[in-house]
Parts: C-alpha cells; sequence; structure tokens
C-alpha cells in the first residue's frame, strides 16, 4: 500500500498537532511539516518571558527536540513561495519543491496593518514572530520612550515588557477603556488602573494618525488624530489586532473570505486541500460561519481533521463551547461559555473585591447557567463546561461555584462572600 505524502504549512499548535496525530498512522502517511519561522513549535504567547528573562526559548517548546527524532514527521525549516494546486505541488523559497497527495494550510494570523504614514519605518514593529521579537531585542537597545498602538493583548504584553526594561510607554487605545469590545465595562475599569498602577501612560479614546521620520528611515515620534499631539518615541508597537494569514491560499486560487474558506470537515475549495487554525474560516451547514483563533481550538481541530482522513470515522467538526485565558499584567483574567454584554434578556451577577484586583461575573439566561468569567479568580475550565452541557440552573451553579475553584492553596477562597451575594441578586 503506497503512503499518501502530506504537507503540513506552518507549525503552530493546529499544524503541529496535526503532524504528530497523521505520524502516529506511518504506514498510511509521509509527513513534511514547514516553517520559515522556527524549526520547533513553541509556544507564541511566551515570547514575552523569554524577553522578559523568565524563560529560554527551549523552554517554550511543547516538545523538545528529541521528541521530533522520534517522529514520522520531516521537519523543514524553508517559507513556501507557491502553491501549485494542479500539479499539487509546494514550492519553497530556497528553490526546494515538494509533491503532495493531502495539504494543509495551517498558516495562522499576521497582524494588522491599516496604512498608517511610517508604518515602514525602522523602529516600527509588530510582536507576533521570533523575527519580531529578535528585532525588538535591536530596537530596545537605545530606546528611552515607546508608543504602543492597540488596545488588545499583544499591545498589553508589548507595553508590559518594554516596561519591564525601563522603557517609558504610552499605551493609545481607540476605545475609550480598554478592551471593552470584549470585557464590560466594570473589567475594562480595573485593567485601565492596573495598567496605569504599573507606571504605563494609557491614552483612551486616541487614535494614531501618523509615525514620523528622524531623517535616517527611523521613528522619532507618532502624532495622534484626535489633538495632534506629538508624542517623542524611538519604539512604535503596532498592536492593532490580528487576521487570518490567507496571502498563500488566495495567491493559489483556493477560495478566502476573512480566512481561508472551509467547510465542517475543514476542506477547502481545492482539491485535497484542508485548512485549519486561526487561517480557517469555518462555514457550517446551518449558514454559519466562525473564525476559532484560539490555541485549544487549533488543537481540537487538528486531531479531528486527521481522524477523518486515517480512518472511516468523517465527523463534521462542531463548535465547542468556548473558553478563554489572558493575563492583565499579574492579574489572569478567564472566560467560560458565553458572557454576552448586559441586555434585558440575559441576569448578569457581578461581584468586585474592595481591592479591585478580583471579580467574578456569572451570566444566566431563563434561569440556565450561560457562562463566567473572572479576573484574578481560576476557576476549572471542565466544571465550567460541565454546568453548561447539562443545563445547570444559575442556582446550581451558584452552589458549586467552591468546587469549581483551583487558585493555590494559600490563597483566600472568596466564594463564601460571593455566594451569598449572588443568591441575594436572584432573590
Amino acid at each position: 500500500m503506497n503512503k499518501k505524502k502530506v504537507i503540513v504549512i506552518g507549525n503552530g499548535i493546529s499544524g503541529t498537532t496535526a503532524s504528530i496525530e497523521f505520524a502516529k498512522h506511518s504506514d498510511l502517511f509521509e509527513v513534511t511539516m514547514i516553517s520559515g519561522e522556527s524549526e520547533y513549535h513553541y509556544s507564541r504567547p511566551a515570547l514575552m518571558y523569554i524577553f522578559m528573562g523568565h524563560m529560554r526559548f527551549e523552554d517554550t517548546m511543547s516538545y523538545p527536540a528529541s521528541f521530533w527524532k522520534k517522529q514520522d514527521v520531516e521537519l523543514v525549516q524553508d517559507w513556501v513561495s507557491n502553491i501549485d494546486t494542479g500539479a499539487k505541488k509546494v514550492e519553497c523559497q530556497s528553490g526546494k519543491s515538494f509533491d503532495y497527495d493531502i495539504l494543509i494550510l495551517a498558516t495562522g494570523s499576521k497582524p494588522n496593518k491599516f496604512g498608517w504614514p511610517g508604518q515602514d519605518l525602522q523602529g516600527v514593529q509588530g510582536l507576533y514572530t521570533l523575527q519580531d521579537l529578535e528585532l525588538l531585542e535591536g530596537n530596545v537597545k537605545s530606546a528611552k520612550d515607546a508608543v504602543i498602538v492597540g488596545g488588545g493583548l499583544i499591545g498589553i504584553e508589548l507595553a508590559e515588557m518594554l516596561h519591564s526594561r525601563g522603557v517609558h510607554v504610552t499605551f493609545l487605545v481607540r476605545e475609550d477603556s480598554y478592551w471593552n469590545g470584549v470585557l464590560h465595562r466594570e473589567e475594562s475599569s480595573i485593567v485601565n488602573d492596573l495598567i496605569r498602577k504599573e507606571g504605563i501612560e494609557l491614552k483612551l479614546s486616541t487614535n494614531l494618525k501618523e509615525i514620523k521620520d528622524n531623517g535616517n528611515g527611523r521613528c522619532r515620534s507618532v502624532v495622534t488624530a484626535e489633538t495632534e499631539e506629538e508624542i517623542p518615541c524611538q519604539i512604535v508597537g503596532l498592536t492593532a489586532g490580528v487576521s487570518p494569514n490567507t496571502f498563500l491560499a488566495k495567491d493559489s486560487g483556493i477560495e478566502v473570505n476573512r480566512g481561508i474558506v472551509v467547510d465542517e470537515f475543514f476542506k477547502t475549495s481545492a482539491d485535497s486541500v484542508y485548512s485549519i487554525g486561526d487561517c480557517a474560516e469555518i462555514n457550517y451547514s446551518d449558514g454559519s460561519k466562525t473564525l476559532d483563533q484560539l490555541w485549544y481550538t487549533g488543537k481540537m481541530q487538528g486531531r479531528q481533521l486527521v481522524r477523518n482522513l486515517a480512518t472511516s470515522n468523517n465527523q463534521a467538526y462542531k463548535k465547542p463551547i468556548y473558553y478563554n485565558s489572558a493575563k492583565f499584567i499579574d492579574v489572569e483574567y478567564q472566560i467560560y461559555g458565553q458572557v454576552p454584554k448586559v441586555n434585558e434578556t440575559d441576569t448578569h451577577l457581578y461581584w468586585e473585591s474592595d481591592c479591585r484586583t478580583k471579580c467574578v461575573r456569572m451570566v444566566s439566561r431563563d434561569g440556565k447557567f450561560l457562562g463566567l468569567s473572572s479576573l484574578g479568580v481560576r476557576y476549572r475550565q471542565r466544571t465550567c463546561e460541565e454546568w453548561i452541557e447539562r443545563d445547570a440552573t444559575i442556582e446550581e451553579a451558584i452552589d458549586d461555584l467552591s468546587s469549581a475553584n483551583f487558585d493555590p492553596e494559600f490563597y483566600k477562597k472568596i466564594e463564601k462572600e460571593i455566594a451569598p451575594l449572588f443568591r441575594k441578586m436572584l432573590a
């Protein structure tokens, strides 16, 4: 039986998971994983800890180099320049080419740029790849001031990184409160205070107009759109979100919308080509479309795709119960299930600590538990998912809240304060 040649482009969590799963079926598949960024998969959110001296690169690798030597996966560090879907061939910048029977596009995301004057000057950069980290190490050497543009998760990471090196950071956020497109008003206000207490200058309702040149091709300042204030800086961090990395697919004639268009089985418009992870836009049979740009969904997609291709058990992908986590300075944020903005149909129960470093929000709809979010308090993902899966009432979730807490042993447990308050709110 001839093995099918599988090419996986991208070694993020979705591409890496798929490659490892394919290798478990080495009697069926011959796997090559290609990435121009790095030879080995690593945890992208850990870039900040490398910069801050908390970790080495090898500490961020999900699997050591010795692991890959035991896998039936060929690792190729190269940039893919072209995909010929007719000839079923992948061409790389080095001149190497690879034939495929099955092609997996796991090309991830790319930082957004919005055509700002001066956005391509030296000293202006994002923070998404190892190459960005190396660039930042060079840029920070002579920097006293930096401006971060964009109020998302990468923005606050970059602000904290530069602040740790003694660089004065000004944070430009176009919204009237940090990340309030995602966070509720109360949680966003807490994060505003955390940023300012850290010594980072936070300018809300502020957009970038342009980045000025120092005359030698390097940034010297930014100008704000609203007041035309000029802020001196030697580094400008552009962190205004990310979008699916679709250029290879688009240039190859594969259908692209916001992301690479796939069905519930991850099939693209091209024969034998699939896409998973941040770059894939899943079109469901009910007409809905999603971009599941999360670590755990990328892993789930990689596993399910290979299971479908390796066995006769072909199952459609179902969007899982939502979960995400982040860190604002030294306070952790978690969200489980749906925690929509306040409206007339949902009941929001909210508790906040006196020191304004902890808060818990529980949401119900028609008496059923809908979701939970927290700042500074850890809850078990599986417990919260179980409440949603069995249609637990909000009262049942409140009663069980303490069992979901997995803060360290020496932390003060706060459920004895929260539960009576939430029951009173429901009365």
